[in-house]
Order: C-alpha cells, then sequence, then structure tokens
C-alpha cells in the first residue's frame, strides 16, 4: 500500500518534471548553443575575408614565409583551431593549427574561401584558404553566470521535490497504513478494528468515517445474527414442508417438518442432489421447471413423485422461488413441498370419468379428440398412415320414439359389444353422443383394413338387434378419412370423415364413403347458400315472382303462381333450386314462405287493379312448418289488408305435406277450405301419389307434373302413349272429383294442343311465360300486345 501510493507519488512530480521543467531547459540549451554558433560563424566569415585579401599578392609571388606567419596570425585567433594554405599549382600547401589540440580535426567544421590576386591580365584565383573551426555545443555558449543560475535552479527543483515527498509521507500514507492496518485485522480476526489517527484535515475525517462505519456494521452485524437466528427458529417450527436449493440443485437445507414427512434425517439428505429424490420419470420434467418462467422471476409450481425414505412415492406439488430473482445473481431457491397423493388420485378419477361414457364404457368426444391428437404425433414420428371412420346409426331415432330411451341404450350397448371384436389393441374407438361413434385405425395397412372393417360394420347390421323381446333392423353410414392425405390436424380429420358420413346419408344411406375434396366443396356451396338465406331474412332480399296460369283454350291468364326468388346485390338473382333444398335442411323454409306469401298477396294486389285481370287467383306454395294453428287467422288479416277475397288464394301442397296425415296440418287445410281458399295438390303424379289424397284431404286444384306433360313430345313412341293415358286418368278423375286439373310445365304449342284434348284446364310453363319479376309483369299485362302474346 506505502510503496504503490509514494511510487505514483513520485512517479507524477517527476513526470511533471519532465513535462514541463525540461522542455524548457533544453529550449535554452538550444537557443544559447544556437547564438554562440551565430556569433563564431560571424566572426570567421569577416576574418577569412580580410586574410583572402593579404594573401593575394604572397602566394601569386609563391612567398611562403609571407603565407606561413599569415596563417600563424589565423591560428592564434581563438575561434579557429586549424589552417590550411595551398596554392592552384600546387606548389604550396601550409597547414598549421593550435598547439594545444589534437591532429584528428574531425570534430571541427571547414570552411574554405577561394584567394584572389589582381594581376595585369585581371583577377587571377591564385589559391584556397581553409580554416576548421569548432563545432558549438548546447554549453558552448553558456557564460560563467548562467551556469550558476543553472546549478541554483536544479538545487531548487530537487528541494521542492524532496519535500512534496516528505508531505505525502506524513500526511497520507501513514494514515492510509494505519486504515489498512485496521482493514486487514478485521478481516483476519473478524472483529471490527478502528483507525487512531486524528486530525482536521482529510485523512482526519476519513478516519472518523471509517470508524462509525465499524460501529454501524457493527450493530448491523449482531441485529443480522439475532434475525438469523429467528429465520432458521421459523424455518424449523413452520408446518410446512420447506427445503432450500443451492443453483446446481443441491439441498442445502430442510425443515424439521419435511424431514418428518419424508423420513429421512438432516445429516443424510444436506448435500444430497434434489433430482435424486424425483421419481426417475419425473426427472426431465424437473429438470425443466424454470425454462416455461425463464428472466420472469415468478415462483414455478410443479407436480412430481417424490421417493420417500421408507420408498413410498408421495404427489408432491413444489412451489419454488428464486431467491436471486430480485438481486440478478444467481442465489438459490426457497420451497415449500406439498403432499397432493390424494388430490392426484381424485383427479385421475376425475379425469377418467371426463373422458369415458358412462353408457358404453368407451371414450367421449373429449377423451377421443385427445387420443386422435396423440395418434398424430405417432404416426408423424413413425411415417405411418392412420384412418378415422365416422359411423352414424340409420333411422336410431325411430327406436327411442317408438320404443324409449332405453331400448335405444341397450341398442348402442350391443353395438359396441358387436364392434370391439373387430378391433385390434392399437385401435381407438369413441361414442361422440348420440348414435355417432368414431374409429381410429393405425398401422401400415390402414387403407385395406378400414374398408374392411367398413365392410365388417355393414354385415353386422344383417342380423337384427333384439330389445324387450322385439326384433329390430338398423343400418349405418360411414364417413371415412385418412391422415395426411385428406387432413393436417386432428379436429381437420374428424370433420373430414363426418363429412364423408353425411354425404353417404344424402346419398342412400347404409354404406360407407371416403371422403373426397369435392365434397367440402358442396358443404362450403351449403355454408354459403345458407349465409345468404339469414342475411336474406333480415334484409328482406326475398321476392316473389309471378307466372301466369292461363287457360288452355284461350291463353288467357286466369291466376298466377308465386314463386320464390332471392335477389342478392353483389350475385344477383339466385335459382330457387338449391335455397329451396337448404332451407327445407334448416328449418328456415317457413320464414321465407311467410316473406314470400305477403309479398305475393302485395303483387296480387296491383295486378288485380289491371282490365280482366280482378278476379285472378294466386297460387302460393306453403311448407309443412308454415301449417301453424294460427295461420288461418294470419291469412284473413292479410287478405283483408290487401283486398283479396279468399277464394282467390290458391293454397299449394305438395305429397309430402300430406304422406304422414298429420292431424294438425290436417286441422289447418280444414279451416283454410271452410274460410274460402282453394286447396291445390302440387307435382301429383310423382313420389308417393296416392288417389286418396283426392278423398282425405278437402283438394280444389290437381297440378299434373311437368315430366309427365314434357313426356308428351319426347320422340319414344310408348313412352307418350303412357304420359298421355295417365294425364287422361288424373284429368278424368279429378274432374269426377270436381277438382281443376292444371298442367305444369308447358313448352310448346303441340303439348298445348294435345293437353286442350284432354281436357285439361289450365296450363303453366315455358310455352306461355317465364316467372316475372312483379314490374316487368306489369309492363306486359299493360297494354293490348302484353296480353296477346301471352295468349297466343
Amino acid at each position: 500500500m506505502t510503496h504503490s501510493v509514494e511510487s505514483r507519488f513520485i512517479a507524477i512530480i517527476s513526470g511533471a518534471l519532465l513535462v514541463v521543467v525540461a522542455p524548457l531547459f533544453t529550449l535554452f540549451l538550444a537557443l544559447s548553443s544556437q547564438q554562440a554558433a551565430q556569433g563564431i560563424s560571424e566572426h570567421v566569415d569577416v576574418v577569412i575575408s580580410s586574410n583572402t585579401q593579404a594573401l593575394g599578392k604572397p602566394l601569386w609571388d609563391l612567398d611562403s614565409d609571407s603565407i606561413r606567419q599569415v596563417a600563424q596570425m589565423l591560428v592564434a585567433d581563438p575561434m579557429i583551431h586549424a589552417v590550411q594554405i595551398s596554392d592552384t599549382t600546387g606548389k604550396l600547401n601550409i597547414f598549421e593549427s593550435d598547439p594545444g589540440l589534437t591532429a584528428d580535426l574531425s570534430g571541427n567544421e571547414a570552411r574554405s574561401q577561394a584567394i584572389v590576386y589582381k594581376s595585369v591580365q585581371g583577377l587571377r584565383e591564385v589559391g584556397t584558404l581553409t580554416v576548421y573551426i569548432p563545432v558549438a555545443s548546447w554549453f558552448s555558449g553558456l557564460h560563467q553566470s548562467e551556469l550558476a543560475f543553472i546549478s541554483i535552479f536544479i538545487v531548487a527543483i530537487l528541494t521542492v521535490f524532496g519535500a512534496a515527498v516528505f508531505g505525502n509521507r506524513m500526511m497520507v500514507v501513514r494514515p492510509l497504513m494505519r486504515l489498512t492496518a485496521a482493514i486487514e485485522a478485521t478481516r483476519r480476526l473478524g472483529s471490527r478494528h478502528h483507525v487512531d489517527w486524528r486530525s482536521n484535515d482529510e485523512m482526519g475525517r476519513l478516519a472518523k468515517s471509517f470508524n462509525e462505519m465499524q460501529a454501524l456494521l457493527e450493530r448491523e452485524e449482531r441485529e443480522l445474527k439475532r434475525a438469523h437466528q429467528q429465520t432458521i427458529e421459523i424455518y424449523n417450527m413452520t408446518p410446512a414442508m420447506l427445503f432450500s436449493l443451492t443453483t446446481g440443485d443441491t439441498i442445502a437445507a430442510v425443515s424439521d417438518y419435511w424431514l418428518q414427512a419424508t423420513g429421512y434425517r438432516r445429516e443424510d439428505i444436506i448435500g444430497r442432489h434434489f433430482p435424486d429424490l424425483v421419481y426417475p420419470a419425473d426427472r426431465p420434467l424437473f429438470d425443466k421447471r424454470r425454462q416455461a418462467t425463464a428472466g420472469e422471476g415468478m415462483p414455478i409450481e410443479i407436480t412430481v413423485r417424490f421417493l420417500c425414505k421408507d420408498g413410498r412415492q408421495m404427489s408432491a406439488l413444489i412451489a419454488e422461488a428464486d431467491l436471486g430473482a430480485a438481486t440478478g445473481h444467481p442465489a438459490g431457491s426457497l420451497s415449500v413441498m406439498t403432499d397432493v397423493t390424494e388430490l392426484k388420485q381424485s383427479e385421475l378419477r376425475n379425469h377418467q370419468q371426463a373422458i369415458s361414457d358412462h353408457l358404453t364404457g368407451l371414450l367421449n368426444r373429449q377423451g377421443f379428440e385427445a387420443a386422435l391428437d396423440r395418434h398424430i404425433i405417432d404416426a408423424d414420428r413413425l411415417g405411418t398412415r392412420m384412418a378415422c371412420l365416422f359411423v352414424d346409426l340409420d333411422r336410431f331415432k325411430a327406436i327411442n320414439d317408438n320404443h324409449g330411451h332405453a331400448a335405444g341404450d341397450l341398442v348402442l350397448q350391443e353395438f359396441v359389444t358387436r364392434v370391439q371384436p373387430m378391433l385390434r389393441n392399437a385401435d381407438t374407438v369413441a361414442r361422440l353422443g348420440g348414435d355417432e361413434f368414431a374409429i381410429v385405425i393405425v398401422g401400415e395397412d390402414t387403407e385395406q383394413r378400414s374398408g374392411e372393417l367398413c365392410q365388417q360394420i355393414m354385415d353386422m347390421f344383417e342380423a337384427p338387434f333384439r330389445i324387450e323381446g322385439t326384433s329390430v333392423r338398423l343400418s349405418a353410414s360411414v364417413g371415412v378419412a385418412f391422415y395426411p392425405e385428406h387432413a393436417s390436424s386432428a379436429a381437420e380429420l374428424l370433420q373430414k370423415s363426418d363429412l364423408a358420413m353425411y354425404a353417404r346419408k344424402r346419398d342412400g344411406k347404409n354404406g360407407a364413403k371416403v371422403y373426397d375434396p369435392a365434397i367440402l366443396t358442396r358443404t362450403r356451396e351449403k355454408a354459403e347458400i345458407e349465409s345468404d338465406i339469414e342475411v336474406g331474412i333480415a334484409a328482406n332480399w326475398f321476392e316473389a315472382h309471378f307466372q301466369p296460369i292461363v287457360s288452355i283454350e284461350s291463353g288467357m291468364p286466369v291466376g298466377f303462381e308465386a314463386l320464390m326468388r332471392l335477389r342478392h346485390p353483389r350475385k344477383g338473382l339466385l335459382p330457387p333450386g338449391p335455397l329451396v333444398s337448404v332451407a327445407e335442411e334448416n328449418g328456415t323454409i317457413g320464414e321465407i314462405g311467410n316473406l314470400i306469401l305477403e309479398d305475393a298477396l302485395a303483387n296480387l294486389n296491383r295486378v288485380q287493379r289491371l282490365p280482366s285481370l280482378g278476379n285472378a287467383y294466386l297460387a302460393v306454395n306453403f311448407s309443412p312448418l308454415q301449417f301453424e294453428p294460427g295461420l288461418p287467422t294470419r291469412l284473413a288479416a292479410m287478405l283483408a289488408h290487401n283486398g283479396i277475397t279468399p277464394d282467390r288464394l290458391v293454397v299449394e301442397i305438395t305429397e309430402a305435406v300430406l304422406m304422414h296425415d298429420d292431424p294438425q296440418i290436417r286441422r289447418v287445410l280444414n279451416e283454410l277450405h271452410d274460410f274460402g281458399c282453394r286447396i291445390a295438390l302440387d307435382d301429383f303424379g310423382t313420389g308417393y301419389s296416392s288417389l286418396s289424397y283426392l278423398n282425405r284431404f278437402p283438394v280444389d286444384i290437381v297440378k299434373i307434373d311437368q315430366s309427365f306433360v314434357q313426356s308428351l313430345i319426347g320422340g319414344d313412341t310408348d313412352v307418350e302413349r303412357k304420359s298421355r293415358m295417365l294425364i287422361e286418368g288424373i284429368t278424368t278423375i279429378s274432374h269426377k272429383m270436381k277438382c281443376k286439373v292444371v298442367a305444369e310445365g308447358v313448352e310448346t304449342e303441340q303439348q298445348r294442343r294435345q293437353l286442350m284434348q284432354i281436357g285439361i284446364d289450365f296450363a303453366q310453363g315455358y310455352h306461355f311465360s317465364r316467372p316475372r319479376e312483379i314490374n316487368d309483369l306489369l309492363a306486359d299485362l299493360s297494354g293490348s300486345a302484353g296480353m296477346n302474346s301471352i295468349a297466343s
């Protein structure tokens, strides 16, 4: 310490002298030597100039004595050390030097000048004068007084330097040495030593501050010792399993309660690697516990199986806090361990119940989706394929409706009993809900096995199911999707197999279908139509177009059929077929029918104002969903609002409405008929047509399906003959039942003439007019030209 401070102080002073004094002294000597050299040079130049003139005549006469005298006179000058005089002819070469000098003139400077003589012939160079003068040194220009001044200056500098070193030693180094001794004693002995130094300067204040700090630290150490003792007591007395780990996960401390719960002894457990006490399968999880919260300083919670002293496993919830998170430096951790063995067992039971179907014991949808995720991970790892079969029982609802839900449960259990022997151990089967099941097939022969299993499921239903002494027959629709060809995730794979199953149902049920991208296209188209319908209902995009129904003989309009259209603001006028199909499937056909009915009655109100159309009737198609008890009352109000008599409204129904002989529909139809509305049976002759409909329901008009009308000119004479016979038969029977007959789909004049010969009352079709928007129709009907065009 002393050597270091003092040597640095000396180095600083020496550096200051070198930086300031040395350059100034050097500059002084340089200027002095330069001035001395300049004086010598000027003196020598004068001497040489004057003596070259004096040597001209002697050299011309070759007077060696005179020349030597001049040389000796020059050497006598104290600033000239040697002289050399030579003539141009080489006969004379006189050299004279200062006797007190050595013969070596290498350290002298030679100055030469030519000697000229003015002869009769003019100026002639007769020789050369060379003098050797000393080179001026730094001290050569100094006088004695200057040397004395320099000596005094050097003595003063050395005196100041010595005084500074002595003062530094007395005022700085000594108190520092005492301070260092106190610090070393504190470090070695552990007690707080004070510095024995008193002064009013900075070192005194430093010593005083150090002594006060030592006293403060001594008090804090006593308090820390008391706090540490209290912490140890709290640590051990807390009724919780506390333990502390080092940064390397070595056990640094454990509480008494921890020892009591685990069975270990403190001397055996301190210093052990904690992961060694964790169940081997859970050690990787414990080692990676800090990765999720790295850098966040948040407490870590993890559940692992802990190995107790007696060999039992304890499910332990460990909450760990990093003790170095606040300081940013590694300092180990403090953890609390809680025995959650019973809780984990309870959670396991609850989880098993949550993913299982209580009726069949299979996985439910939640459990199946988790299993499907695992199967996909394995398939990606092994590079194999897998198949998902979506099974839906056909006509299962009828069993619940006719035999009760208990019988349906028995059928589901029997189905599972029959399916399970067909599966391998690696396969997974689940009940997704209701009568829907899913099966996952894994392995190399996935495609072949899925086809075989689908066939086995189909064959399984050949044997009837026995419930409560009764045999019932079922079938199944199966959709198949493969991973990774058809899907990239578990949810997508299940969705694709579901879509394939519904496609199989649309194709007639009782079979299997492999997913095809066209299925998704149709599904998306259906979803788009559903969206258009939903928005169309809310935004009132639906409108009723009118197609005239004309007298078969005169061609004059007697009525109009209201046909549904949707005018999309971007797509334009959409065809009704896909709309009706989707609306009937999702149940919105009733809302659409009500909108069309309101618009159609408003349009008829406008049409009836035209000449000869005041009694024209309106035929409106009704969906089964519209036959609610309040329909007659609502119709009466709408007819009155538009000024239309009930007999001018024809309620068109299809055979599907009458087929199930719903008592409510029968009651509503009778009320409408009693109110004065007429009933028309649409598309008669197709589907499940039955003449009993004409007897059991109040039918006023029979509409012959257009397929019979178009067959009249199909080119096949046998088909034409049979179609004509059917039309004649329907017409004759309808007239006998006092029903009017309308032929649909008339497209040519030839068809019209044949129908007129048969005795058809009315007709409609493209031959007379296409369905028209009300404004266009009114524009055509307003003039005689429009009326004639329909009549023709």
